[in-house]
C-alpha cells in the first residue's frame, strides 16, 4: 500500500482526504491510501515517517508550511526561494527517508488567477497574512510585475498593520487576497478588519480557504459586486500538482 497524507493543525476543516479518497474510487487506484495526520508540535514528523515506510508523499498545511523546511533533505529552487513548502516527497536512500519539498500553492493560486488577467490586467493588490500561503502568493504576484501591499496583525518586516490600511489603499488595490485563516470551518463568521464600504465592481477577491466556500470575507465582496475566486479551485489544481509529484519518477 502507498500511503499519503495531510500534516498541520487542526485539520477539521480540511478537505483533502475526501477529495484523494474520491479520486482513488473514481479512478480505480486501488493502492493508494490517503489520511491526515493532525500534530501538535511538527517534530513528530520524523516518527511518523519511521513507523511507516508505507508513507510516500505528504501535503503541509497551517501552519507548518516555512517550518517544515528545517525537517527536509532538499526542496526545489521555487521553494527556496520563498521559504514555504507544501507538498514532500519522499524517497528511500541507503535505506534511510529522504524528504524533498516542493510548493503547488503557486501553480494553483497562478491557474486561478490567470482568467481575471486579460485587458489591463491587475496593477496592484494586498496581500492579508504573512504566513506560507502568502510567501506563495507574494512570489505568483511579483513575477507578474503586480504591485504588493502585505497586511499583518502587526506591522514590520515589510507588512503594513490593519489599522494601517487606509481607504485609499483599499480603492486602489484591485486584488486582495486573503491568505489568513479568518473565516474558515468552523469559524465561518469571522473575516479580515477591512473597511468593505471601498469595495466595487472593480474589486477581485480570492479567498484561499475554500471550507466554507462562499467565506464571510467573500460575501462582503459579493454584496458590492466585487468578482470572487475561492479556494476550492486553487485546493484541487494543487492537489493534482501533488499527485503528479509525488507519482513522477524524474522529480
Amino acid at each position: 500500500m502507498r500511503k499519503f497524507g495531510l500534516i498541520g493543525f487542526p485539520l477539521g476543516h480540511s478537505f483533502s482526504k475526501q477529495y484523494f479518497t474520491n479520486k482513488f474510487i473514481n479512478e480505480s487506484i486501488h493502492d493508494c491510501s490517503y489520511d491526515n495526520y493532525e500534530l501538535k508540535n511538527l517534530h513528530a514528523i520524523k516518527d511518523l515517517i519511521l513507523n511507516d515506510p508505507e508513507i510516500c508523499g505528504l501535503n503541509i498545511t497551517i501552519p507548518y508550511k516555512s517550518e517544515i523546511i528545517k525537517y527536509l533533505d532538499d526542496a526545489d529552487n521555487e521553494s527556496v526561494e520563498i521559504g514555504a513548502v507544501n507538498v514532500i516527497k519522499i524517497s528511500y536512500k541507503n535505506e534511510s527517508p529522504f524528504l524533498k519539498g516542493f510548493n503547488t500553492d503557486i501553480f494553483g493560486f497562478k491557474e486561478s488567477l490567470t482568467p481575471y488577467l486579460h485587458g489591463d490586467g491587475i496593477k496592484r493588490a494586498v496581500i492579508l497574512g504573512t504566513g506560507g500561503s502568502a510567501k506563495a502568493i507574494d512570489y505568483v504576484l511579483k513575477k507578474l510585475g503586480i504591485e504588493i501591499v502585505h497586511v499583518s496583525r502587526i506591522s514590520g518586516e515589510g507588512a503594513i498593520s490593519y489599522n494601517e490600511l487606509t481607504d485609499k489603499m483599499l480603492i486602489e488595490n484591485q486584488l486582495i487576497v486573503n491568505t489568513t485563516p479568518l473565516g474558515m470551518f468552523p469559524n465561518i463568521n469571522d473575516k479580515p478588519d477591512l473597511n468593505y464600504n471601498c469595495l466595487n465592481e472593480n474589486h477581485i477577491l480570492f479567498d484561499l480557504i475554500y471550507n466554507p466556500a462562499l467565506t464571510s470575507f467573500l460575501k462582503m465582496g459579493k454584496e458590492r459586486g466585487c468578482k470572487l475566486i475561492g479556494g476550492l479551485e486553487m485546493l484541487y489544481l494543487q492537489a493534482e500538482k501533488s499527485w503528479e509529484i509525488w507519482n513522477n519518477p524524474k522529480i
